[in-house]
């Protein structure tokens, strides 16, 4: 299956597109960077250099995402998101820009160095800090400024 790019999009050389992506108009990806399988990158997404963005990753549009992060396997980046550089998203992570009447909230802010963990789900207007480990299958309602975060709802551990 051949992956599918919007002639508007910016894509250096040096980036390795894996088949069946779905790259949207005006995304913009940066050297050095390896996208993998059934990738979907909605319109306005910006992809810094050296990252690796797994199979099965999608994005809503209108994010940015840093230098050096990886996006594991079927992780979804909603709308408004801002990923740090030399960031870790786990695999079945879910950022959510919306409250559950659908209105459209606050954008999330995930700093640099920082380390979300398997299922993790991060709410709208969220900002985790630099370097905040989130544990596996924590649910982020609210500011994640340092630490360690584990839980439903996720509080810092000491």
């Amino acid at each position: 299956m051949d992956s599918s790019i919007h002639p508007t999009a910016d894509i250096h050389p040096s980036v390795k597109i894996g088949q069946g992506c779905i790259i949207g108009a005006g995304c913009v990806i940066d050297e050095g960077t390896v996208i993998r399988n059934h990738v979907e990158l909605r319109e306005r997404t910006l992809i810094g250099r050296d990252c690796l963005i797994d199979s099965g990753v999608k994005t809503s549009g209108d994010c940015e995402i840093g230098n050096n992060v990886t996006l594991r396997y079927n992780a979804i980046i909603a709308r408004g998101v801002c990923v740090g550089d030399s960031t870790f998203i786990s695999p079945n992570v879910m950022t959510i820009f919306s409250d559950h009447e659908g209105t459209h909230r606050e954008c999330i802010y995930i700093g640099p160095n920082a380390h979300i963990g398997t299922a993790a789900v991060i709410h709208h207007g969220v900002h985790i800090g630099d370097g905040v480990v989130i544990g596996a299958m924590a649910l982020v309602t609210k500011h994640a400024e340092e630490g360690t975060w584990v839980g439903i709802p996720a509080q810092r551990v000491r």
